[in-house]
């Protein structure tokens, strides 16, 4: 290990020489006070992915005090506040006139919902951020004296935004104790008999459809008496607001009232999000699933009987394959696949959804005599009577669901009223005339083995795992959609979906269901951290269910069905 000084030569060494002396540099260098930076790789030039590099502070140096980071939910919370305070005081150093990447210093800290991340990591002996540099260059040539001032000045003197001595102390436990509290309700829901909870106050709608900031001069968000409930907190006393129970419960309402800003606030609510957001006193349980259509998506094995069944040409839908699913088959297996891998709690926005799976009225039924589909509503009941499975559905052109719904929410200019008794009323004077859809399989979900071959990241010879954005994953050969998968709400989930999944491929057995890979690999991953399985600063830890909803959509996907229990 070398000093600053020792690295500040060496860089004046190789100023002017050509791009790959910055090789020389890899390695670790210290102040002597506790301050080490790694340069861990370098780019193979100016243009090229900027270099990995970390600042590890020892714990003597950083001096945050314990009680901040005794928990895993706190020291996940911490380290994400750390990471955007470095992530500012990194953006202000500007920039070398170099080529390309040059001066550019890139920290991944994320948006509104505090995850996981491998760019920042808090052990007893020290705290390291991870992030990636572009080392200075005209052409392919080294500007090292401009290196030196970078890395050896610029980055020390950043590094001071991580010491507690430099943080208020008041503004750290405020982050870290939302954060905790968020757990601790989303945690606490189930025994209450509740799916998710909506304080009053909250802001839900964004600024726009491309932007996460909260909405100026919007409507705060007021809860209907009849689900009004007060739950305590550890950090903020009791708190206030809309409780959704567990059951069927629909959300309508004219157009543009906030019928989908109040559920993508829910599906959101499975993660906490940062102070000032509007939307960080608004819990989901933990095992809640958006789920949709999508036209042309890969199903592998899934037993359909459920909802679909006797198919032209003798078609057998108890482990059915295709790789271009309609909209209703996809939404089918969508929904089977998260009962399959734990949810018990679905959310759906008829916008999104086959019609034909979600509804058949009674004039349909009379035309058509050879059905091949059980819509949803007739098994959403048998659902949460047999499975317990609750749904939040945001639903404007069927009255059927009123004859299932245990509540109805409907949206007044982002306002809901609780309009249950009504719909009673309603469904009771106006009865459907429709019948229950015809026999189909008991709604237990079969589990699915997948095959080691499966999750193979080769191409050419070498592994090829890279995103783009949330909506894409090149895996290997072929290319994963990932648009259906609301619930990323990060682009460093999507990378570290990929690194999980080569590790699923190492998991794999012919004998070893899904869910039990998937929740290992996540077991590791939390217990080692993202960083030790790959060692990126921009990754941040999905969910089970949105990793499970990867392999999923996953061509090469191969299975072997297991006996369900």
């Amino acid at each position: 290990m070398g000093t600053l000084d020792d690295l500040e030569d060496e860089l004046r060494r190789i100023d002017g020489r050509g791009y790959r002396a910055y090789r020389d540099i890899r390695g670790a260098w210290t102040d002597g006070a506790g301050f080490t930076l790694f340069v861990d790789h370098v780019q193979a030039d100016p243009f090229a992915s900027p270099s990995r590099v970390r600042i590890r502070l020892d714990a003597e140096e950083h001096g945050i005090p314990a009680e901040l980071w005794d928990t895993d939910v706190r020291r996940t919370a911490l380290c994400d506040f750390l990471l955007r305070r470095f992530a500012r005081a990194a953006h202000r150093l500007g920039r070398s006139s170099g080529s390309g990447k040059s001066g550019r210093v890139q920290v991944d800290a994320g948006g509104a919902e505090v995850l996981a991340r491998s760019g920042s990591g808090l052990a007893p002996e020290h705290l390291e951020v991870r992030f990636r540099v572009g080392l200075p260059a005209r052409g392919r040539t080294v500007l090292g004296r401009a290196a030196a001032e970078l890395l050896t000045r610029a980055l020390p003197e950043a590094s001071d935004a991580l010491l507690f001595d430099d943080v208020d102390p008041d503004e750290a436990r405020a982050f870290v104790d939302l954060v905790d509290d968020h757990r601790y309700l989303q945690e606490s829901l189930r025994s209450r008999g509740l799916v998710a909870f909506v304080r009053d106050g909250s802001i839900l709608p964004r600024a726009s459809g491309v932007s996460s900031r909260p909405m100026q001069g919007a409507v705060p968000f007021r809860s209907p008496e009849s689900l009004r409930v007060t739950l305590p907190t550890r950090h903020h006393g009791e708190v206030t607001g809309m409780g959704i129970p567990e059951g069927i419960t629909l959300v309508t309402g004219g157009g543009f009232h906030g019928k989908t800003t109040l559920l993508e606030a829910v599906q959101n609510g499975v993660y906490p999000h940062v102070p000032g957001d509007g939307r960080e006193w608004v819990v989901t349980r933990e095992d809640a699933v958006k789920v949709r259509s999508e036209d042309g998506r890969a199903v592998a094995g899934v037993d359909l009987r459920p909802f679909i069944h006797d198919l032209p040409g003798e078609k057998d839908t108890r482990a059915f394959d295709t790789e271009d699913a309609s909209g209703s088959t996809s939404l089918a297996a969508t929904v089977l696949e998260a009962l399959e891998v734990g949810s018990r709690l679905l959310l759906l926005d008829e916008d999104t959804c086959a019609t034909n799976l979600l509804i058949r009225d009674a004039r349909m039924q009379r035309l058509v005599d050879r059905e091949t589909i059980v819509p949803l509503v007739d098994r959403a009941r048998e659902m949460h009577d047999t499975l317990g499975v609750s749904m939040l559905l945001v639903l404007g052109g069927s009255g059927d669901y009123l004859d299932v719904a245990d509540r109805v929410l409907l949206l007044e200019e982002y306002l809901p009223r609780d309009a249950s008794g009504r719909a009673r009323e309603i469904a009771r004077e106006r009865p459907t005339q429709r019948t229950i859809g015809g026999e189909a399989r008991p709604l237990v979900p079969t589990p699915r083995c997948p095959l080691p071959g499966s999750f193979d990241p080769r191409r050419g010879g070498r592994d090829k795992v890279r995103s783009r954005g949330l909506r894409e994953l090149s895996f290997g050969e072929e290319t994963v959609d990932l648009s259906a998968l609301e619930q990323l709400v990060d682009d460093s989930q999507a990378r570290a979906v990929g690194v999980l999944m080569k590790q699923l491929g190492r998991a794999a057995r012919p004998d070893r269901p899904l869910v039990r890979i998937l929740r290992d690999v996540l077991e590791d991953a939390s217990a080692d951290g993202l960083y030790a399985m790959d060692p990126l600063p921009e990754l941040a830890m999905p969910r089970l269910f949105e990793l499970a909803g990867a392999v999923n959509r996953l061509r090469s996907l191969r299975v072997r069905q297991a006996e369900p229990g």
